[in-house]
């Protein structure tokens, strides 16, 4: 059984657009995000970027999940302990 799911992307029908409103910007994000981190993307992607821009990915990703996940969230959510 597969631990990570991205059936957001596969069933959205709303606007894909930012700066129209909070809900939508939040599905943009949500839409984007899945969009992005498809195997053949982050692989693509990864193999462009400068060891710097992967740093600064890394480091922004472990930011974002510090400051809004507890570490229950972290280990059950993000990591799927």
């Amino acid at each position: 059984m597969k631990k990570h799911t991205h059936d957001f992307v596969e069933t959205y029908k709303g606007l894909v657009g930012f700066g129209y409103d909070r809900e939508t910007d939040e599905n943009t994000i949500i839409y984007y995000l899945q969009k992005f981190s498809d195997d053949k993307v982050m692989k693509k992607i990864t193999k462009k970027m400068s060891d710097d821009e992967l740093s600064d990915f890394f480091f922004l990703i472990t930011k974002i999940l510090n400051s809004y996940f507890s570490e229950e969230d972290y280990h059950s959510l993000f990591l799927k302990d």
